[in-house]
């Protein structure tokens, strides 16, 4: 069985939209599709193939969130130190071009979310970072061309 690496708070929330999918969104939309039936005919009822697409959904998402939850590998990046960009670590950068500064987190491919500074450890950028110390310059191709950055800082918490 292949392991996700993942931090703890991202194992977190997988489990808590697994809870709720279980817990709240299932029976929803249960209840949902019989009062669908209840309507009548159901081949023109619009409400109960919504709600069966729902419902396909959620079954969907739930078992492929028990299956990322049972492979997580859990790894705390406060244990971490070194002065090497790895899984975990905190890197702050600037864009050669842009001068402007930004902080990332390489996380796992399941937590990743770029609105909040959340890295996948399989994007470019975090591909390109792995390894790489304070003060070096990395190269990532981007569709309006190759962008340059400099690691500033790395910390592990």
């Amino acid at each position: 069985m292949q392991k996700f690496p993942m931090t703890a708070p991202g194992l977190q929330r997988l489990e808590d939209e697994l809870r709720n999918l279980k817990s709240q969104e299932r029976p929803a939309v249960i209840r949902a599709i019989a009062e669908a039936r209840a309507h009548g005919d159901l081949s023109e009822n619009a409400e109960y193939h919504a709600a069966r697409d729902r419902q396909s959904f959620i079954e969907g998402r739930i078992q492929e969130l028990e299956e990322i939850v049972s492979a997580a590998e859990v790894i705390d990046p406060s244990t971490l130190t070194g002065d090497h960009v790895k899984f975990g670590a905190h890197v702050w950068l600037v864009d050669e071009e842009t001068e402007k500064e930004v902080t990332y987190q390489i996380v796992g491919v399941h937590e990743a979310d770029i609105k909040v500074h959340r890295l996948s450890l399989s994007s470019p950028l975090a591909k390109a970072l792995i390894g790489k110390k304070v003060g070096e310059t990395i190269s990532v191709p981007a569709p309006s061309g190759d962008r340059s950055y400099e690691i500033l800082g790395i910390t592990y918490r």
